[in-house]
């Protein structure tokens, strides 16, 4: 039997030769990336990108965002959904910002230790351990793991986080047992695997490359086939 470490290295590796290494996206500033990471909560990337690029082209900088009548950054987003929360905690999240920095900027994180880097961004309202996450790889190139809902599918499965653990704590579980190098193509990787083979309803669990080493697999889908043969 696999070590978990052991298991997750195999996990990458499979999921390296079947779908190759990501290429590195054109990285967005930390103020960027996380208005963008929260317009995904709740929605697609299409929606997303849609949506950001909406608010835009309305309004000609963050400041303006800011200091916009909330029903004109609601409608401008409109697209990525639950637009009546994302705006208010769009246009607080750039308050604070100003508050305790004087400007809308996050490039001083760049400066801090991940570990502080985190810690600031979870304290604003509607910045959970995803979206902090998303800012320090994505943005801050600082070795982060993002746990989305497909990576927090496949993950159990395969038995690499266990029943009972949420989401937020398979951040931190998932995050020790894969390396940092790999958490960029992981979480890619992972989240391709879980749109396109590992669904959340009828996984194609014949076509996985990971099929022989899931938990999932091996309890209810090839008994079942054992089952039904021996019937």
């Amino acid at each position: 039997m696999l070590s978990p470490e052991t298991l997750a290295l195999e996990v990458h590796q499979r999921l390296l030769n079947a779908y190759g290494q990501p290429v590195w996206r054109v990285r967005l500033p930390p103020v960027d990336e996380l208005i963008s990471t929260i317009l995904s909560q709740n929605t697609n990337d299409v929606n997303r990108d849609r949506a950001f690029s909406s608010l835009r082209e309305t309004f000609p900088s963050w400041e303006a965002v800011r200091d916009a009548q909330p029903e004109a950054v609601i409608d401008a987003i409109k697209i990525a959904g639950l637009s009546n929360q994302k705006g208010p905690r769009i246009q607080w999240v750039l308050r604070q910002i100003t508050d305790e920095r004087g400007e809308i900027n996050l490039d001083f994180l760049r400066q801090l230790p991940p570990d502080e880097v985190r810690a600031w961004l979870l304290r604003f309202k509607g910045v959970g351990p995803k979206t902090a996450a998303i800012v320090m790889l994505f943005s801050l190139d600082m070795p982060a793991f993002p746990v989305d809902t497909h990576i927090y599918r496949v993950t159990g499965r395969l038995g690499l986080r266990p029943e009972g653990v949420d989401a937020e704590k398979a951040h931190e579980l998932l995050g020790k047992l894969f390396p940092p190098e790999t958490y960029y193509a992981a979480h890619l990787n992972l989240i391709r695997h879980g749109r396109q083979i590992c669904l959340a309803r009828s996984p194609a669990c014949d076509r996985c490359t990971l099929q022989d080493l899931c938990v999932y697999y091996r309890e209810f889908v090839a008994e079942s086939v054992t089952l039904k043969s021996d019937g």
